[in-house]
């Protein structure tokens, strides 16, 4: 396992010949041609927040219920490229090519990793590409996807400039790349911290220093790396309140590293899955393939980092299973046939060109449903007037269903085109620069009171329905949304007259004066409460 020796020579071939691998970048951005809006569960809570920091300042967004103002987080990745972007392509085509830009990324950077790593790309190494579309990605965590998308592209260019043993160049470019790293999302610095002292640390073995004094030279090599320190001392001593809780939970920890390309079908994500855990397995016996030395190590290291980050980190949930795709995909990029028999490797890159290839197919077509889904409900839009204020709630299942709908945030779309108020918005101190000043939507504006699940797996600050739109303050909302709401639990409300519905799923109401007659349905014990433009307080989930 990672044994020092000569390294195994990578056979040239079409499978990393120059216009190939270009071909697997330009491939990984196909399932994202077709929709409008990238079906990802979070973005269009982001493109919300987006929608209000360009807004105009006599905008009803930011004059009436929002308020925005810059300051430095450790994540604002998208939050600044989406400025320049937007005002050239406009906000839903902008956003659609960061993240298309994003997936191209990290597939370039598994690739020129290694690339650097072996000398040429091994075929075994191109088993990893699915992870470009990995779960965080589903999700939509794009200032940490954006981060860890550069910082995969920064360690093959550390490596690089180590190779050609170019230090003063690679000190001052990693300077910069540190504080962009940090700006983007405090994640991917941090990975890349790790990734490029763990291949010091082995350049230091390889060159005959002892254990001790080669993590010694391997820190020192990496001060370069150091300065964003400055910027989280800043960060972290600012309103920033998150807290890390929530350690080693191991079972969850199993779920995420076998969910890391969880999609749609079950069987097949893990399948694939157990295959990837299947090829890292011969590596570390060295049986067929083998671990390269440097990115072995790098893989370890990420794997003690996912072992001990908490589930919570500075607020923001979900923390260690954002890592897990990274761990995998670095050690699948580690692994190289035992054999450079030319013969050999035809078949495994074919075979893994296969897998990649129908994995897009099936992201091609499933993203293409959701968009059609997401069109259907978003049509209720129509009927919205500009600059009003909707309460949305969204039916949806338990999160322990492999597939979802991913409209949990789709109701923000009415802040992205209608620029009205809309309930959702993350305002974690520290964490997002949104805050929401619309006090009349007390108790009904924050994240989660738009999320609908079963009463059995519901957060206990969501609200439940039929119970809370029973309690809306109808002075305070023009119009109700209940998205997917499937047709037999359409109710009939006091005061509130259905204008629009989506066949099967999906109504919308407008708010009137609540009848004289009517009596509110009290709120169970434990619904969202909080006050408006107050620290929050721990929160399941911030989206970052």
């Amino acid at each position: 396992m990672f044994r020092s020796g000569p390294p195994v020579e990578t056979p040239a071939g079409w499978w990393n010949s120059r216009w190939f691998l270009i071909f697997l970048v330009l491939l990984a951005a196909v399932p994202l041609l077709y929709p409008t809006i990238p079906p990802l569960t979070d973005l269009p809570e982001h493109m919300g927040r987006y929608r209000i920091q360009l807004s105009d300042p006599n905008d009803p967004l930011l004059k009436d219920y929002f308020s925005f103002h810059w300051a430095f987080i450790a994540n604002l990745g998208v939050d600044l490229l989406v400025v320049p972007m937007a005002k050239i392509f406009g906000l839903e085509l902008g956003v659609k090519l960061i993240v298309i830009g994003i997936v191209m990324l990290t597939a370039s950077g598994l690739l020129w990793t290694a690339h650097e790593a072996h000398g040429r790309v091994p075929p075994p190494a191109l088993f990893a590409l699915p992870l470009a579309y990995s779960f965080p990605l589903i999700w939509g965590f794009l200032n940490f996807l954006l981060s860890m998308a550069l910082a995969l592209n920064a360690y093959a260019l550390w490596l690089r400039l180590g190779r050609q043993q170019r230090w003063t160049l690679r000190h001052a470019l990693f300077v910069a790349i540190g504080l962009i790293l940090t700006t983007a999302h405090i994640f991917g610095w941090a990975v890349l911290c790790l990734l490029a002292f763990g291949a010091e640390t082995v350049r230091a073995r390889d060159a005959g220093r002892k254990f001790l004094p080669s993590l010694w030279q391997g820190a020192i090599s990496c001060l370069s790396l150091a300065p964003p320190l400055l910027l989280l001392i800043v960060w972290r001593s600012g309103d920033a309140s998150g807290q890390n809780i929530d350690w080693f939970a191991w079972r969850a920890k199993y779920v995420y590293m076998v969910s890391i390309l969880r999609n749609t079908g079950m069987a097949f994500d893990l399948a694939c899955v157990y295959l990837l855990w299947g090829l890292v397995a011969f590596g570390l016996a060295g049986v067929w393939v083998r671990m390269n030395r440097t990115l072995g190590i790098a893989s370890l290291m990420l794997i003690l980092a996912y072992i001990l980050l908490p589930r919570i980190l500075f607020g923001s949930a979900y923390a260690d299973m954002r890592l897990a795709p990274y761990v995998m995909l670095i050690a699948v990029g580690a692994l190289v046939l035992v054999t450079p028999s030319r013969r050999q490797a035809s078949i495994v890159a074919a075979a893994a060109t296969a897998l990649f290839v129908l994995r897009i197919g099936i992201l091609t077509e499933d993203f293409a449903r959701h968009d059609r889904d997401n069109a259907h409900q978003l049509e209720a839009l129509n009927l919205v007037k500009p600059g009003s204020r909707v309460f949305v709630e969204v039916h949806l299942p338990c999160l322990s269903m492999w597939e979802t709908s991913r409209m949990d945030h789709l109701g923000a779309m009415a802040i992205v085109r209608r620029g009205a108020f809309a309930n959702g918005q993350w305002t974690d101190p520290g964490a997002q620069l949104v805050r929401i000043k619309y006090a009349p939507a007390k108790g009904y504006a924050e994240d989660p009171t738009e999320i609908l699940r079963p009463r059995a797996c519901n957060d206990r600050r969501a609200k439940h329905y039929p119970a809370g739109i029973n309690n809306l303050p109808h002075d305070a909302f023009d119009y109700v949304w209940l998205i997917d709401m499937p047709r037999d639990k359409w109710n009939s409300f006091p005061g509130l007259t259905p204008i629009w519905t989506g066949g099967e799923s999906g109504i919308l109401y407008r708010v009137g004066p609540r009848p004289s007659w009517s009596v509110p349905i009290p709120e169970p014990a434990g619904s969202a409460t909080r006050a408006i433009e107050t620290p929050a307080g721990n929160k399941p989930r911030t989206a970052t």
